[in-house]
């Protein structure tokens, strides 16, 4: 098979992850819901003589196992669960329940063209925009008071049991012994899933994901893993179009005819699709048809951008691109579930400005210099204020964006432990950022964002 795999790469990195200024818009969203709903609530208990309070919430899907894809539409879905104490709901009912949170939050986004919708499994909130935000809701008790863990039930038809925390573990088991592949695979073939807009039904990232996992080819190519699986894929799905969770005690997730013709859907436009890709197969296929062939595929720009490159453009792009991809991903090393606010004090100074908070220099200072920060400034950061009672360690990462830090062999992004306070230098052009990340029994409970603009010289 001819070798692209550092072309898919190149598309992996730059077209399908989300970038960390998304993901930060989408850390930001989630705990604006999270606000609305909890002061929906008082106002509700106020008006009704009640006392309902989560007592817990955390991200699960996409966002929880940190497969979100870019997407033009911005259809990104956020999910959340929200818990309250079983004693706390009383003889409350699921649907009753939903209907609660959603009565509170109808009262915080009056300024939505859509009222909060009550599903069968969770409470949905619609942006103009394309987000969506789901409420998933669930109960909690212990059936021993000595117990250490807590029984959680979901609001669905009826109160069921599920383990809140069982997913996020088994995808970062499954991830880690795939060698941080698996996640890459499900995110391009969620990539594949929505490349063409008269796609409609397609199967969800969830049901992508198991049969990803379930379906992996091991190899240490990118481009032979992800093929290879997929073509797993559809003989698989020939076979068996039925999944079941890898938790809960495998419950079905393709009971409904509607997830059958998704999941059948997925299958018959792999099929249809793949058979681009034989040309990869020609003892004689040039890196042109190669490119054509992934493009013809994935149905995305880059891969026609990447075809028109002149040779000395390519030249030029090679020497910008042997530098160390050295970037670490904090999903790659912990368990995600960011329930707690942390907002990072980030302060600079230079060229005869003194200390000042970075946001009060690019609203009344940047201008004088393009809206970016010249070179040769200190960034000083450290962790300005957070509701998490308690943690480990703090873990940063210094991102430096751009052709610039890839001449350089700087594009850094590693995470290490540095203590509670750190200071860069604005060395060079781009839209770098700064990220901290509190640790917590080995699970990253909160996690800091902010950008840091350099200009040039």
């Amino acid at each position: 098979m001819y070798d692209i795999s550092k072309k898919l790469n190149k598309f992996y990195r730059t077209k399908v992850v989300l970038p960390a200024v998304t993901q930060n818009e989408l850390r930001e969203k989630k705990k604006l819901n999270i606000s609305r709903l909890k002061s929906g609530l008082a106002e509700y208990n106020n008006e009704h003589k009640t006392n309902y309070k989560m007592c817990e919430n955390r991200v699960q899907g996409s966002m929880a196992m940190y497969t979100v894809v870019q997407n033009d539409n911005n259809d990104y879905d956020i999910d959340i669960a929200i818990v309250f104490e079983k004693d706390n709901l009383e003889q409350l009912g699921p649907l009753a329940t939903r209907n609660m949170v959603a009565n509170a939050l109808k009262r915080k986004t009056k300024q939505f063209n859509a009222e909060p919708e009550v599903k069968t499994s969770c409470v949905r909130i619609k942006y103009e925009d394309g987000y969506h935000v789901d409420f998933a809701i669930y109960r909690r008790y212990k059936e021993n008071e000595s117990d250490s863990e807590y029984v959680y039930e979901h609001a669905g038809n009826s109160w069921t049991k599920r383990d809140i925390k069982a997913l996020d573990v088994w995808f970062k088991t499954q991830n880690d012994a795939k060698s941080k592949n698996l996640r890459k695979i499900v995110r391009l073939s969620k990539m594949f899933c929505k490349s063409r807009d008269f796609w409609k039904n397609t199967p969800s990232g969830l049901l992508q994901t198991i049969i990803c996992d379930e379906q992996f080819s091991s190899d240490t190519r990118i481009d032979l893993i992800f093929y290879n699986t997929m073509q797993n894929i559809i003989t698989r799905l020939e076979c068996n179009n039925e999944v079941n969770a890898p938790v809960d005690n495998n419950r079905p997730l393709t009971s409904r005819e509607v997830d059958k013709t998704r999941v059948s859907n997925w299958k018959n436009r792999l099929e249809g699709k793949i058979k681009d890709l034989d040309v990869l197969f020609n003892q004689n296929c040039t890196e042109e048809q190669a490119i054509q062939a992934w493009g013809n595929f994935f149905n995305h720009d880059f891969w026609s951008s990447e075809v028109k490159l002149s040779l000395n453009e390519a030249k030029s792009y090679c020497l910008n691109s042997n530098y160390l991809d050295t970037e670490e991903f904090i999903e790659d090393m912990y368990i995600i579930q960011d329930q707690y606010y942390v907002n990072i004090n980030c302060k600079v100074m230079g060229n005869g400005f003194s200390l000042m908070p970075i946001q009060k220099y690019l609203n009344n200072y940047a201008n004088m210099f393009n809206n970016y920060i010249p070179h040769n400034f200190s960034v000083k950061c450290s962790i300005d204020s957070t509701d998490a009672p308690q943690y480990d360690k703090v873990l940063w990462k210094v991102r430096n964006v751009g052709i610039e830090a890839e001449k350089r062999n700087q594009v850094r992004g590693q995470i290490k432990d540095r203590g509670s306070e750190i200071t860069e230098k604005t060395n060079f052009f781009g839209h770098h950022f700064i990220e901290c990340y509190l640790i917590k029994n080995n699970i990253c409970i909160g996690i800091g964002h902010v950008s840091i603009p350099i200009g040039k010289k």
